[in-house]
């Protein structure tokens, strides 16, 4: 707002010292002289590249064409002001009386060439001639007063107009086609401005009263009331200002297509989603500085009906800093729609979701994450976003130099709560981590809208830390790193039933319902391993190993289930091998390893009643730990020997 203060103010002060200037003609024989004089009085030089002739009928006052008012020296070489033509009317009955009330001023195509130095001097300050002049920009500007004679405008009209303004520091602003009529029926009174113009390629309209304005002029403070209206909204102001650009009061706002009207601002390309402002409206208390610090206090909110109250403290600079305090009741982001399959048309960019085949290789783009620097905080009863549905939570965000932190303080997700944050940074290419702790979560929807994985179900407390980076989701996964662990008390697995695996074998199809489940794991390059799982149910134990490919979305686990043994004998295990991609995994007992401790108890009491009967036999005691294939081998060995000692000795 301050540069369109600036340039409203420094466009009538100068209109307003031309038209005094142009009064003091006396003619067109003497329009030489009294250029060379107004040269000597004001520091500028006035040309008239046409005829300079009066008017009686049915105005009266001056017409003149091609007029240009020369810059300050320190300003450059271009006109400060050029017009293809100038019109003036006069009051006759004032003029009689020694004093200029102008009725109407209207100018064809004029372009004024507007800027300011260091302390805020603007060349539009018209400064006398002599030592006052070629002081430059030492002290402060000494307007010549004396032989100009006061000047009131009652109507000021511009067509065609251009500006360009060049403020002592920032970029240059150009605004072209502009049409402007000002009302300013009393000196001492309030003045109307309606101002039609493209300012960055999109037409805008304002609409404005200033109230005290030969005040405001000066530099004072005035009421203002100000309408910007563009193509699909109004911004609405109420309240103090003065040409600085300083301004307090309240701030209102209404847009039917919020992306358009943001587009008139420059800001063209931002597309909302529905739930994020494609309609919206706003109210708070404004305070701006002339530093570019907006303030907004007791601000209410409607983005596509969603209600938020709180406050925002912005600094406008080429990457802007916020404070944000917001609250909300029950929110809904139904444009923020879940990912596709694999990514597909239907997601959005980098989603996360993805379809058997692996997860979604489309590029992240992250660059959001520079746009500001800051902290907002959000609480809110409910939230329906982008297929998760939170419950009373508190967030915060924090950005900070193309890396931002959320911290969950904490979120109440998946009929649990889950605290901790989570962090991307897009610094040096993008990365992600987290630390979270969460209590309560159901692991079915957790599992399902995270990872794609529904055949896991119970209610769930444990910890998580995890590392990635990579521009895809694909990238992230088979790089995530991390460690953790689970604790899930009564719960199910869907896709295959344990008992009945246990059984007769068959285990694919149905279910496993536990009582309890613990184990812990780390992730290493998209794998994550696990070698303590403890799994119990009802006359059954398990406990389990191997590894969860969550890059590759595919397992290689197995699970060691035992059945109790009758009064307290020794259990039954067998083991169950379950391998393949997650989307159809393969499950196979594996009995020979299941019967292997059957056998081996078969084998040892055949053993042990082969050796009573050998030491019966052999009458001889055979130790539990001979091999009794040697016993019967050195039995013969010596009874062969035996034999060959009688027949040799003739016994």
């Amino acid at each position: 707002m301050r540069w369109v203060f600036r340039i409203l103010g420094a466009l009538v002060a100068t209109v307003m010292v031309l038209v005094a200037l142009v009064f003091m003609l006396p003619g067109e024989k003497v329009a030489g002289l009294a250029a060379d004089q107004i040269e000597a009085q004001t520091g500028r030089r006035l040309t008239f590249h046409g005829d300079v002739r009066f008017t009686i009928w049915p105005i009266l006052g001056v017409k003149s064409e091609a007029v240009t008012l020369s810059n300050a020296d320190w300003a450059g070489p271009e006109p400060m002001l050029t017009a293809e033509r100038l019109s003036i009317g006069i009051s006759a009955s004032d003029l009689l009386l020694g004093r200029v009330r102008v009725t109407e001023v209207s100018a064809l195509l004029p372009h004024l060439n507007l800027s300011e130095r260091e302390g805020g001097l603007g060349n539009w300050v018209l400064q006398g001639g002599g030592a006052a002049a070629s002081a430059g920009g030492g002290g402060q500007p000494q307007t010549q007063q004396a032989d100009i004679p006061a000047v009131s405008i009652e109507k000021l009209t511009l067509a065609g107009a251009s500006v360009r303004y060049r403020p002592h520091q920032g970029k240059p602003i150009e605004l072209s086609a502009m049409d402007l009529v000002l009302n300013w029926p009393d000196p001492s009174g309030t003045v109307n401005v309606d101002l039609n113009f493209l300012p960055l390629g999109a037409p805008m309209r304002v609409q404005a009263e200033v109230g005290t304005f030969a005040s405001f002029l000066s530099g004072n403070v005035a009421s203002v009331g100000a309408t910007v209206s563009a193509d699909g909204g109004m911004l609405r102001f109420d309240g103090r200002a003065d040409l600085t650009g300083a301004a307090t009061g309240r701030v209102t706002a209404k847009a039917t297509n919020t992306s358009a009207f943001l587009a008139a601002f420059g800001q063209a390309g931002i597309t909302l989603p529905r739930g994020l402002g494609q309609a919206l409206s706003l109210g708070a208390d404004a305070t701006y500085t002339i530093d570019g610090r907006l303030a907004l206090r007791d601000m209410a909110l409607d983005l596509d009906g969603n209600q938020l109250q709180g406050a925002l403290d912005l600094t406008l600079a080429e990457v802007p800093q916020f404070t944000a305090q917001l609250n909300g009741t029950h929110l809904q982001v139904p444009g923020l729609l879940p990912a596709a399959p694999g990514g597909g048309s239907g997601a959005p960019s980098g989603g996360a979701a993805a379809s058997s085949a692996g997860w979604s290789k489309e590029a992240i783009d992250a660059a959001a994450l520079g746009l500001a620097n800051g902290t907002a905080v959000l609480s809110f009863q409910s939230l329906k976003a982008a297929g998760y549905e939170l419950g009373a939570s508190k967030l915060s965000l924090t950005l900070d130099r193309a890396r931002g932190v959320l911290k969950l303080q904490p979120a109440a997700l998946f009929d649990g709560l889950v605290q901790g944050q989570v962090v991307a940074n897009n610094r040096n290419g993008f990365s992600t981590g987290g630390k979270l702790s969460f209590s309560s979560i159901r692991l079915e929807k957790a599992l399902s809208q995270v990872a794609g994985y529904d055949r896991m179900n119970g209610e769930a407390l444990g910890e998580l830390e995890f590392l990635a980076s990579g521009n895809t989701v694909d990238a992230l996964m088979h790089s995530l790193s991390g460690k953790g662990w689970l604790e899930v008390n009564k719960g199910f697995f869907s896709g295959f039933d344990l008992e009945g695996l246990m059984r007769s074998g068959k285990g694919n199809g149905g279910s496993t319902v536990f009582d309890q489940l613990t184990g812990s794991y780390d992730i290493t390059q998209g794998n994550l391993q696990n070698d303590d799982l403890l799994l119990t149910l009802k006359g059954l134990r398990a406990e389990g190993a191997g590894r969860i490919g969550l890059g590759t979305r595919d397992i290689d686990y197995l699970f060691s289930p035992t059945i109790a043994g009758v009064n307290g004998g020794n259990g039954l295990t067998i083991p169950v091998s379950i391998t393949g991609p997650w989307a159809d995994p393969k499950i196979r007992p594996d009995l020979k390893n299941a019967l292997q401790p059957q056998i081996d108890e078969v084998e040892a009491e055949a053993k042990e009643r082969l050796r009573e009967k050998l030491s019966e036999e052999l009458e001889t005691e055979i130790a539990p730990e001979q091999d009794l294939n040697e016993v019967i081998r050195d039995r013969i060995e010596q009874e062969a020997k035996d034999q060959l000692q009688r027949l040799l000795l003739g016994d």
